[in-house]
């Protein structure tokens, strides 16, 4: 299976059409509920309903994911029946399999009971009618390359003693996420060079996004929280609030992080840790759909038809 223990929950939607070809006469049969067996498509619709849930004991590489919410739909055409199957999940992978196996299902379950009136019925086609949710629809919907630097917060590595594998670790990063880097500085943990560099970022060099990592925890020489207090117009806590949720779900020990984050101007500035492993969380928590601040900074306002509800049709 693939690894998706780095993905972030979303609400995922898929919604599949599967399609069986039958006479017209079976057809009436159908609506004037006349099959021996009985009603077809009431058991059709908790056959799909219990396929949908259970599709990765069928299907080898599918996640098994909590399934919040199936819908099935039934479209009696002259010769034809189609059944549309809509999944919904918040969860870290999408649920296209599970609407196209519960369609499946619930298409062979109807030919199960029908089966004895028509010999020539045939399932001619399953197909994914469409999809939602997870870093794909940001992608397709976000064109702009914004303009990142990066700032390394360390005596140590501005003396020369450690590498910096973390600034490094955030460069590669960004660069992946189509972002172009126009400045990698370190600094030491000197409150005074910090707020200077992150001045020169959003004032001179107007960049869009600023991420920092280290002096972020309690430490004598932390003390990059408090210079985010006297840079930013104004705070964006939900960000390190998303970056910490998601890091506390995989170390204990990021509840110790003093990160924050905010605008100046129109340039996000967000801290990350100095270790390693809490970058590569924080860019896995936040990146690409941080960038829809931006969106937002430029009077965009939020997309309303980006916003479901589980219960809605």
């Amino acid at each position: 299976m693939r690894d998706i223990s780095h993905k972030v929950k979303s609400l995922r939607i898929a919604t599949a059409r599967a399609t069986l070809l039958t006479s017209p006469s079976l057809i009436d049969k159908i609506k004037r509920q006349e099959v021996p067996k009985g009603d077809p498509l009431p058991v059709a619709r908790v056959a799909a309903i219990q396929a949908a849930k259970n599709t990765a004991s069928i299907i080898p590489y599918c996640h098994p994911l909590p399934i919040d919410y199936v819908r099935v739909d039934f479209d009696l055409k002259p010769d034809r029946v189609e059944i549309d199957v809509q999944v919904k999940a918040i969860y870290k992978t999408g649920v296209e399999m599970e609407a196209m196996t519960a369609a499946s299902v619930a298409a062979l379950t109807i030919y199960d009971m029908l089966k004895v009136f028509d010999e020539s019925m045939a399932i001619v086609d399953v197909k994914l009618l469409s999809k939602k949710g997870g870093k794909s629809d940001f992608k397709s919907s976000e064109n702009k390359t914004y303009t990142a630097a990066v700032l390394t917060i360390s005596d140590s590595v501005s003396k020369g003693k450690n590498l910096d594998e973390s600034g490094r670790i955030i460069v590669t990063a960004l660069e992946e996420q189509n972002l172009k880097i126009v400045e990698f500085r370190t600094v030491s943990d000197d409150p005074s060079e910090i707020q200077a560099s992150l001045i020169e970022f959003a004032d001179k060099m107007r960049v869009d996004v600023i991420i920092t990592t280290g002096g972020t925890g309690i430490g004598p020489r932390d003390n990059t929280p408090e210079v985010m207090s006297k840079v930013v117009d104004r705070e964006m806590p939900g960000i390190a609030e998303a970056a910490r949720a998601y890091g506390q779900e995989r170390m204990p020990k990021a509840m110790l992080s003093r990160a924050r984050s905010g605008v100046r101007g129109k340039t996000l500035i967000i801290n990350f840790p100095g270790s390693p492993g809490g970058v590569r969380e924080g860019i896995d928590a936040l990146f690409p759909h941080v960038l829809h601040v931006f969106h937002i900074l430029g009077g965009g306002g939020h997309d309303k038809s980006t916003h479901h509800h589980l219960g809605s049709h």
